[in-house]
């Protein structure tokens, strides 16, 4: 399902705690990306929705030039503080569909991190392809909530709560494991008549969490953002008494990650 665009400009509100609160994408998902993409430092890459530069960073370090685009101006101004240190690195505070770039300008690589989703379908693979050089690459990834068969029952407990509240988990409950879901992506990439897949991998890993740990988490999501006050309160005072009852007041959530690489045609 299509995600609700109008939610893409709540991330703005999470601009100071999204860096930490976010978890950092696997080193094997960026090894992955260079092995299939072939690019090397100094190309020339174009990033998608870089928020506070959680995937700038790590590519940044390598030695990329990078230009990123974000359409939060506070997320945008994070960003900069926090890449203050490469000179190689630009920051531009706009939408991708309305940003307009200098003339000529070709990238090696064009990629989003957790950010593809919330881009006009109908303008975001034209507009990729066309500032792609020959033979350049698209990439996507995102970080999910995955549910393995032994995932931790707190959310099953939870989830209890969501629904409660309204705000139940839209589909099957539990979600089936990372590796039987569907890949939607791969297939939009095809379907877009721009790229064609070379590339597509899956990454699951967990992460132990205080319950301040997972509320600052929680704070990053748009639908927690953009949910009515009296809800959230009730939903977060929930989750404090569940992990409260646990001998060491943590929560185990597994994350994946489907890293889709297209070459443009």
């Amino acid at each position: 399902m299509s995600p609700d665009r109008r939610l893409r400009a709540t991330f703005d509100r999470a601009a100071a705690t999204y860096q930490e609160a976010r978890p950092d994408y696997p080193a094997d998902l960026y090894s992955d990306l260079l092995a299939c993409t072939g690019v090397t430092p100094p190309a020339h890459l174009l990033e998608v929705g870089c928020g506070p530069g959680k995937a700038t960073l790590p590519l940044a370090r390598m030695g990329f030039r990078i230009t990123a685009v974000e359409l939060g101006e506070a997320l945008a101004a994070e960003a900069r503080r926090r890449l203050t240190e490469f000179d190689d690195v630009s920051v531009i505070t706009s939408s991708f569909e309305g940003w307009e770039p200098p003339e000529g300008a070709r990238f090696d690589l064009v990629y989003a991190a957790t950010a593809w989703k919330w881009v006009d379908p109908e303008v975001k693979y034209a507009k990729a392809a066309a500032l792609l050089a020959p033979g350049g690459h698209l990439a996507v990834w995102n970080a999910d909530h995955a549910m393995p068969v032994d995932f931790d029952p707190f959310f099953t407990e939870i989830q209890k709560v969501y629904v409660e509240i309204g705000e139940g988990h839209d589909g099957p409950w539990p979600s089936p494991p990372p590796e039987e879901q569907p890949d939607p992506m791969a297939d939009e990439f095809d379907a877009s008549g721009h790229f064609t897949v070379v590339r597509t991998k899956l990454y699951v890993w967990a992460l132990r969490y205080t319950a301040d740990e997972y509320l600052a988490l929680l704070d990053t999501f748009s639908g927690h953002i953009a949910m009515e006050p009296a809800k959230r309160d009730h939903l977060y005072q929930e989750i404090r008494r569940l992990l409260g009852a646990r001998p060491d007041g943590r929560l185990t959530r597994h994350w994946s990650a489907v890293l889709t690489i297209g070459r443009r045609l």
